[in-house]
């Protein structure tokens, strides 16, 4: 069947906790100068290759915004119309949240990061209200005044969580306006799109865990009318640097 839909993803560019290896989740890390950097050549990328939008998803997390607002200004177009949602976040690293991924791999052993970053299933141990030094930063912040409600609110998230609370964002939000045929493209984070790429890819559990979204490249998809892939993740860039830029990620959680 021809595609009748073209979708646009990218995850943000680098960010400062990114730069420093630490577990990052809903804490609002800003943009690393690199980051930057990716979120341009991504507005690059997108241009040569001609493309337009008519409106924008992200999360509610700076790093996410930041990487959109300079890609729709390299295309030209900075006053797109933009929806934001926490259900786009990044995956909730409770206990875990600033922690460093080489240190506590060295205290836990690689296969215990592993785990807790890399199972579908398993969450990381909560963030504790009375002794996480990010507790009050995350939990009251004001964006949030309205939205999770307070049993929504997650204090760690497996993958299979952080998927239940982002597919009905799509399902109910983006996929009407596809199917409107407006140009849509989402700039959000490494897990919120994991859990979009499973659902299109209908990937295994052991399959999506294995993937590894670089920052800052954008991919494709080309859609059919049941919003069923024609053609799957596509990277706007060149393989040795997305296999690169992959490769990185994946080595995130080993011990120095």
């Amino acid at each position: 069947m021809a595609a009748k839909y073209k979708i646009v993803m990218v995850r943000h560019g680098e960010s400062e906790w990114n730069q420093k290896n630490l577990f990052c989740g809903w804490f609002d890390a800003d943009l690393s100068d690199k980051g930057r950097e990716e979120a341009l050549t991504a507005g690059k990328a997108l241009k040569a290759e001609g493309y337009e939008f008519d409106v924008a998803h992200t999360s509610v997390l700076k790093r996410a915004q930041i990487t959109l607002s300079i890609i729709m200004n390299e295309l030209g177009k900075p006053e797109i119309p933009v929806e934001k949602t926490w259900r786009l976040n990044e995956r909730h690293y409770g206990g875990l949240t600033g922690l460093n991924k080489a240190e506590t791999a060295a205290k836990y052993g690689e296969a215990q990061v592993q785990i807790w970053r890399r199972s579908f299933d398993i969450p990381p141990p909560p963030m504790e209200k009375d002794s996480h030094p990010y507790y009050d930063t995350i939990v009251k912040d004001a964006r949030y005044a309205n939205d999770p409600k307070p049993e929504e609110f997650p204090m760690f998230e497996s993958l299979k969580l952080t998927i239940e609370r982002t597919l009905p964002y799509w399902n109910n939000v983006i996929v009407p306006q596809i199917k409107e045929g407006k140009r849509i493209i989402i700039v959000a984070h490494g897990n919120s799109l994991r859990g979009i790429v499973k659902h299109l890819d209908e990937l295994s559990d052991d399959a999506i865990m294995s993937l590894n979204l670089p920052t800052g490249i954008p991919f494709v998809y080309e859609l059919d009318e049941n919003m069923k892939p024609v053609e799957s993740m596509t990277f706007l860039g060149d393989e040795e640097t997305v296999k690169n830029a992959m490769a990185a990620v994946a080595a995130q959680g080993k011990a120095k």
